[in-house]
């Protein structure tokens, strides 16, 4: 897989995710109005994980294994 993401962004992934890519994209893009002004860095995951969850396939987001590593 040509994208790689981080734990950090797998994390995220796994709190918010619907089953789909286009769900969890659109789950990520709702939760971005509702961070604090002190979540700069979350933010800035968070549009960067939409980022590349947006030029990857639904075959390829489906081989991910979202399973939280809290």
């Amino acid at each position: 897989m040509a994208t790689r993401f981080s734990n950090d962004e797998m994390n995220l992934m796994c709190i918010y995710n619907p089953g789909s890519r286009e769900g969890l994209i659109a789950e990520l893009h709702h939760m971005l109005p509702f961070l604090a002004d002190d979540e700069a860095e979350l933010k800035t995951l968070t549009e960067g994980t939409i980022q590349k969850l947006s030029g990857m396939k639904d075959a390829e987001f489906e081989k991910l294994e979202l399973m939280a590593d809290f």
